[in-house]
């Protein structure tokens, strides 16, 4: 066996990121990957010259300029701008809510008139004190119009939980603007890899001191792994690596259905959103949106989003950050700071939300600390 100086377990945008930045420092890395792919969950594979997301809807935006510039190292990226609809019962709104939205649902024209319909929507609900739950936070800050018809039903089947249920910081920073603008981000640079993302991934990894090896399962020799490097950068599940002695760590996972269909345009726009209860999905992605219609023009692909829950052997797309989980997080990176071999990040080894310009921060900053040494 070669003598590598790391292995990096899992390939997705964070062991890339750290994998590529060891070996420009002259270290030599063994990456594996339990799926038969690299690239993680932002994947892309081309379909009738169509770059498909096979792991959901992932639009590139930040403000951090260092950031923008350095994924730019590995493609060119669009103008894409994330601007999702959402269907009620037919009905249609645009994303984020703002004026375009409350024209649509109450027929107001001016700024003074929706603020005047939410304050009135607000006084009616008769709230005191913080919010107590996601339900009291979102109609303290939307009303109750859009909290019933774009809110619950989509939240509570993304979380597989109640409103009143969840707490009130996940939508804490709910987007709400004043203004006709449907742009869903407020990011200085945003956009789309020409070319979808797998190649970002295929560009950090190609070079001579890395060695990939897909459909290898860490935990299938992990006694034989942390024998054999001398590091490893562990992006995997945190409570799975300490075999869950603390207990389960909760998550959520999705579900993905794709179709290919004989039509060159189904829905119209990348993203919709279906915020009733009583359909299933969560949303549609219309992937050729994303690259503006690039692709076979009597071809589209379309994906529909269910959530799920999560259990053992589940891929676990997003943690659950309530304040039971936050605690026993804690408690595993205490273990995980006694483990003086092995780093532990991304967002299953770290138990964090994390958008792709935050991975990307949390690995730079992993190898500026790992390296300064």
């Amino acid at each position: 066996m070669k003598n590598y100086d790391y292995l990096v377990v899992g390939a997705g945008l964070f062991g890339a990121v750290f994998a590529h930045e060891a070996a420009l420092r002259g270290k030599r890395v063994k990456v594996i990957e339990k799926r038969d792919h690299i690239a993680g969950n932002i994947y892309t594979k081309e379909i009738d010259g169509i770059q498909v997301h096979q792991y959901g809807a992932h639009i590139f935006h930040t403000s951090d300029k260092n950031i923008w510039n350095y994924i730019n190292q590995f493609a060119e990226f669009n103008r894409y701008t994330n601007s999702p609809v959402a269907n009620y019962k037919g009905h249609m709104y645009n994303l984020p809510f703002n004026m375009n939205t409350f024209s649509e649902l109450w027929g107001v024209r001016t700024p003074e008139e929706a603020k005047a319909k939410i304050q009135q929507q607000k006084d009616a609900a008769k709230l005191s004190g913080e919010p107590k739950n996601l339900e009291e936070q979102a109609i303290s800050l939307i009303g109750t119009d859009i909290y019933q018809k774009l809110i619950k039903g989509y939240t509570e089947k993304q979380w597989g939980q109640k409103a009143t249920e969840l707490p009130a910081f996940i939508i804490r920073r709910l987007p709400v603007r004043y203004t006709f603008d449907n742009n869903y981000f407020n990011d200085t640079y945003q956009g789309i890899p020409i070319g979808g993302y797998t190649q970002i991934v295929e560009k950090m990894l190609d070079h001579p001191e890395i060695d990939v090896q897909t459909d290898t399962d860490f935990f299938a020799n992990k006694d034989q792994y942390l024998n054999d490097f001398p590091k490893i950068v562990f992006t995997g599940m945190i409570d799975q690596y300490f075999e869950y002695q603390l207990g389960e760590l909760e998550y959520r996972s999705l579900h993905f259905e794709s179709e290919e269909l004989d039509v060159d345009n189904y829905q119209g726009n990348a993203v919709i959103n279906y915020t009733d209860a009583e359909t299933p999905y969560t949303r549609i992605i219309e992937h050729k949106h994303f690259e503006f219609g690039k692709g076979d023009a009597n071809k589209t692909v379309i994906t529909r989003e269910y959530p799920a829950n999560w259990k053992r052997g589940d891929e676990p797309y997003y943690p659950v950050n309530n304040t039971k989980n936050n605690t026993l997080y804690k408690q595993y990176a205490e273990l995980a700071n006694k483990e003086g071999n092995v780093i532990f990040g991304g967002r299953l080894g770290q138990y964090r939300y994390y958008d792709m310009h935050q991975v990307i921060h949390a690995a730079l900053t992993t190898v500026q600390k790992e390296f300064a040494k």
